[in-house]
């Protein structure tokens, strides 16, 4: 069954660029992923006139098979019969043709993964009819843009949202890649018109650096909370309005606000259901409803405004014992040389422990740290509480949408890794 846009110009893989975007950084994360160290493929996959689009991948059989299922898995290629035709390809052109063939045949569905930054990555199907509801939901306030900069990988719910199916309801002409520019010439490329597809990562980096951005520029942030006060900042900057988009892999959008300051609106096909309050009911285009389970904890203001007070899902079973990693990392932050934290359950084959991964304040010994923070825990939490490892850096492991992500533990005693980090096994 094909789909097409309400304001398109059809089906959203016939959109100029977009499928060739979402299969190759498909490709580049999921390399990135299966490579040991996170070794990137080189060159990167897009735009279109990059030359990876007509050799070869260069991947291995085992890596070949894996990514092959990843693109089966979110384009549902095996519902119209061409997954196995990936095998026998070699270059991401033929991989689109692959996926352009199938999705020709059906397209009714897209599969999204989770990051992992709460454990294992888990994949979720959206209809893609739901997924188009919520994009017409924001074309009214997006309406003047023509120009789309995207910091986001189109094959996340929120790059693909926002990357794929918007710019062509929006009739945008040109989706660009953010990620090839710095902060700085960023801004110097802008013009009135404009939107920025961002997370708050990349937003604190536009932040970070003096100049103005060109009046009648828009941006949007989604992924993980954006602070208040890169959010001003930005807006101090000169950005014209700054879209606040709340959701998850498992939603979708929920809710939205284009002010730090103001609580969340919930999106006009969600009701709350006040009988029980961890749960939304979703009224699909076809006039259908559907409940959903909410990931994080809300407060309502209003029976259409909240605010976000985080997962709902942050136990993780440790030794037979819940443990919350969110109290280990309080913990951690209270110790006077710890600026930051992530604290998350170890991989299978790195143990049944949690770890915590440790951002140093300025003038701090590192090569001591790793032992005081062992006798810090010991001192305040349980034994099925306290990180098994501690990793030092100097920033939280992110992915490519600003995102904490997984860090891999090494050794047992302290060392070097990468840039100055430590770890330790107590």
């Amino acid at each position: 069954m094909l789909s097409a846009l309400a304001s398109g110009s059809g089906p959203w893989h016939s959109y100029p660029g977009a499928l060739t975007r979402f299969i190759a950084d498909l490709i580049e994360e999921s390399v990135a992923r299966l490579r040991p160290g996170g070794a990137p493929l080189r060159p990167r996959p897009w735009p279109q006139d990059c030359p990876i689009n007509e050799c070869g991948l260069g991947l291995d059989s085992l890596e070949r098979l894996s990514l092959a299922a990843s693109l089966a898995e979110a384009l549902h290629l095996a519902e119209s019969g061409v997954a196995d035709l990936l095998l026998a390809r070699g270059s991401l052109r033929e991989w689109h043709d692959v996926a352009a063939e199938g999705l020709a045949r059906y397209d009714s569905l897209v599969t999204f993964r989770t990051s992992g930054s709460t454990g294992d990555t888990r994949a979720h199907a959206h209809e893609l009819a739901w997924l188009q509801q919520e994009v017409q939901h924001h074309v009214s306030r997006l309406s003047g843009c023509r120009r789309v900069w995207t910091a986001v990988p189109a094959h996340h719910i929120y790059g693909f949202l926002f990357s794929v199916l918007l710019p062509q309801q929006l009739g945008a002409t040109e989706v660009l890649d953010a990620r090839c520019h710095t902060p700085q010439s960023l801004r110097e490329l802008l013009r009135p018109g404009d939107l920025i597809v961002s997370h708050p990562l990349h937003w604190g980096l536009m932040a970070r650096f003096p100049g103005r951005i060109p009046p009648g520029v828009i941006g949007t942030v989604s992924t993980a909370p954006c602070p208040s006060q890169v959010a001003h900042a930005v807006m101090d900057a000169g950005l014209e309005r700054l879209e606040h988009i709340y959701g998850s892999t498992e939603t979708a959008g929920i809710g939205w606000r284009d002010s730090p300051d103001s609580p969340y609106r919930l999106m006009p096909f969600w009701s709350r259901d006040p009988s029980i309050i961890t749960r939304l009911e979703r009224s699909a285009p076809g006039g259908s409803r559907h409940v959903r389970e909410l990931p994080d904890a809300l407060h309502w203001l209003t029976p259409d405004t909240f605010l976000v007070h985080g997962r709902r899902d942050a136990a993780v079973q440790v030794a037979g014992f819940n443990v919350y990693p969110a109290r280990v990392r309080e913990v951690l932050l209270k110790h006077p040389a710890v600026e930051d934290a992530s604290v998350r359950l170890m991989r299978a084959s790195e143990g049944e422990r949690l770890k915590a991964f440790v951002v140093p304040r300025a003038g701090t010994d590192w090569a001591q740290l790793p032992e005081e923070l062992e006798r810090w825990v010991r001192s305040r939490l349980s034994a099925a509480e306290r990180p098994r490892a501690f990793t030092l850096g100097h920033r939280l492991p992110a992915n490519a949408c600003g995102k904490l992500s997984d860090w891999v533990t090494e050794g047992s005693v302290p060392r070097a890794t990468g840039e100055g980090r430590l770890q330790s096994e107590p």
